[in-house]
């Protein structure tokens, strides 16, 4: 009798993890559609997406199976805090949309939903900033996405550029401190 009992446990147990999909390495395998389902759904432009995206970053192992590209070089060689706008993980959800994509095969037909996506999480990080200073997070901004979308790099930002955003929000804060 206690055969039978194990066999009966052993059987269930089984069934049990078949149905959670980890019987088997076979059954625990995440298919292309699967894995582009939700790169997709991570590199929209809504906060939903953004949010989603984190807490995967977050909680990497949860995803392991995935296998996704988590590297990033942040802003590349553009500052990653310009004039302390924190810009760091817009641009890390930018690398790991770009990369993932091109992992596989399929960036040309999103890398305008990225950058566009990208320019949604900069504006976001823009919106938690004084209102006095937000012109010049805005236009940082405007500028990391051109060159995104042009170049394919915030590397392509120029100092001059920084320069510029740094004049408006030292104006700005100088009209704020006389009112």
């Amino acid at each position: 009798m206690p055969r039978r009992l194990a066999t009966i446990l052993a059987a269930g147990t089984f069934a049990l993890l078949a149905v959670l999909g980890a019987a088997s390495p076979a059954a625990a395998a995440v298919s292309t559609e699967q894995k582009l389902s939700v790169l997709s759904s991570w590199t929209q432009t809504s906060a939903t997406s953004y949010n989603n995206w984190n807490s995967g970053r977050l909680n990497k192992a949860a995803w392991s199976e995935y296998a996704f590209d988590w590297s990033t070089d942040y802003c590349s060689s553009s500052p990653d805090n310009p004039l302390g706008f924190n810009f760091s993980l817009s641009c890390y959800r930018h690398d790991f949309g770009y990369r993932n994509y091109k992992a596989m095969g399929q960036f040309p037909a999103n890398k305008s939903r990225l950058d566009s996506a990208f320019y949604a999480d900069l504006k976001r990080v823009c919106a938690t900033y004084n209102a006095v200073v937000r012109p010049a997070c805005y236009s940082l901004a405007w500028t990391y996405y051109q060159a995104v979308s042009v170049f394919g790099s915030v590397a392509a930002v120029q100092q001059a550029d920084i320069d510029r955003a740094a004049r408006m929000k030292a104006d700005a804060e100088r009209r704020a401190a006389l009112r």
